[in-house]
């Protein structure tokens, strides 16, 4: 039986590499628009970013999406704070670094680098998992995570 594809990020479920939900890295803006409908707003990068890229924002939902040129303006970057989001099929919103490093290991993940950022958060980043989560008074706020690149910093698209 055919199920249809959800509507929504309702699951909110982060998959490293792949996506979010149904939000899967390398769609095109057309077939994002079709799953989530119009962006609150949509920012451009400026003239003196590295990557020129836009910034489809879902603010009453809690994401960013990142499309950058370079990548055919294909889906590449996911910024989330909502509430709901899962890793692994746990909650992770509101957990301390250490249960996020503690979930990491479970999983076979090497130890993640941790540093304070110049407005007071605190960044846990696992570079080769391509996903940096921020924490404001040891509480996990919002996770900012990519589609993989291999070591020849190629993107490597979810199948």
């Amino acid at each position: 039986m055919n199920t249809p594809q959800p509507r929504s990020t309702e699951e909110n479920e982060i998959v490293l590499g792949q996506g979010m939900g149904p939000l899967k890295f390398g769609a095109s803006m057309d077939e994002v628009r079709a799953l989530m409908g119009e962006p609150e707003e949509i920012e451009e990068s400026e003239d003196d970013d590295e990557f020129e890229h836009q910034a489809w924002n879902y603010l009453e939902e809690g994401y960013s999406l990142y499309f950058d040129r370079e990548d055919d303006y294909r889906l590449s970057c996911i910024e989330t704070d909502h509430p709901g989001m899962r890793l692994y099929g746990e909650p992770i919103h509101g957990k301390s670094p250490e249960e996020i490093q503690a979930l990491m290991r479970r999983h076979g993940h090497e130890q993640g680098e941790v540093e304070k950022v110049d407005t007071g958060e605190v960044r846990l980043s696992y570079e080769k998992e391509m996903i940096d989560l921020y924490f404001d008074e040891g509480e996990l706020q919002f996770v900012n995570f990519g589609v993989y690149i291999n070591d020849d910093l190629e993107v490597q698209w979810p199948a």
